[in-house]
């Protein structure tokens, strides 16, 4: 059964062909936009920003963390520059750039990384990106935006443009099935989207793993256990309000992502459930481990970020909730 057919969810479509024409789109309504790509534009999807816009379309080759301290020096003259890379090579390459050119600075330059996560698949562990939220959440002053649909990654790219300030946008190789419309899909950095209502418990994912989230929460059901499903597309700010609100009204939490539980999201929401309102919680993410190459569908089942994964984390967390 393919991702989010049990919740209903229209057929998938790949990240990066959204970001690709969202990216275009915005290049054509803001002549500040530039784009910057190691070398991979076919891979990131921005080869129709230099086919239509080559002035503004730089090919910086191999060199991850040249790119970042030009795209730094392109914002510092009021340009809006969107660096794009795999996201493992962009973070790992030029992470001393990012903080030292772009965060310190709190300059006005984006981010992409793309194909995060396990399901870049048989590319193997050197390209996957797994460490990147933790990495880009030790920067302050960036913004942390992970879409989980093409509406929301479409939303997320203005978004991150009209946002004055560092941005970090996760994009996925994998394609994802449409939770939102495309012309009604709402995205406000630091607001959480609700995407199902329960009273059971909360179910928080980001970017893949909300569709899963959603298909855990059909399963659940079925077995008399409502839950609430968050979309939690900004990692930083993070929505507190909607997390303090999920523990106190729904008296547990599970969060979803795929993603190193070490430094990923679920781990800065224990702290402000902790903060708030502790509840009795659930970590459903990547051990501490790499991965191996494969399928993506195989890898997610071996590695544990599956809708079935999160019915268990969920059943456990009702169940110590009910004893207390």
């Amino acid at each position: 059964m393919r991702l989010g057919e049990r919740a209903g969810l229209q057929p998938a479509e790949r990240l990066r062909e959204v970001f690709g024409d969202a990216i275009l789109d915005l290049c054509r309504q803001n002549e500040k936009v530039v784009v910057l790509d190691g070398d991979l534009s076919s891979t990131t999807r921005t080869h129709a920003v230099r086919e239509e816009f080559p002035d503004r379309f730089f090919n910086v080759g191999i060199a991850e963390s040249n790119m970042i301290s030009m795209g730094a020096g392109m914002a510092s003259c009021d340009l809006i520059p969107f660096m794009t890379s795999l996201s493992s090579f962009i973070l790992a390459n030029g992470f001393d750039q990012l903080r030292v050119s772009v965060a310190v600075a709190g300059l006005n330059a984006k981010v992409v990384g793309s194909h995060g996560g396990i399901t870049l698949g048989k590319d193997g562990a050197t390209a996957m990106s797994i460490e990147d939220l933790a990495l880009v959440g030790c920067l302050p002053t960036f913004v942390i935006l992970v879409p989980c649909d093409p509406a929301s990654m479409h939303k997320a790219v203005h978004a991150a443009a009209e946002h004055v300030g560092p941005v970090y946008l996760r994009s996925s190789r994998v394609a994802m099935p449409h939770i939102y419309p495309m012309d009604d899909c709402p995205f406000q950095i630091g607001k959480a989207n609700v995407v199902r209502q329960g009273g059971d418990l909360t179910i928080i994912g980001c970017g893949l793993m909300v569709a899963a989230a959603l298909d855990a929460a059909v399963l659940l059901s079925e077995e008399g256990i409502e839950a609430r499903v968050l979309d939690m597309h900004t990692l930083r700010p993070l929505d507190q309000e909607a997390i303090a609100a999920a523990a106190r009204e729904t008296g547990g939490i599970v969060t979803a992502e795929e993603h190193l539980l070490h430094g990923g999201m679920g781990s800065n929401i224990a702290r402000i459930v902790g903060q708030t309102h502790p509840v009795p919680m659930g970590f459903v993410g990547l051990a501490d481990t790499y991965t191996d190459s494969g399928e993506p569908d195989d890898l997610l089942e071996k590695y544990g970020l599956t809708a079935g994964d999160i019915v268990a984390a969920a059943q456990e967390v009702v169940r110590v909730k009910r004893k207390t």
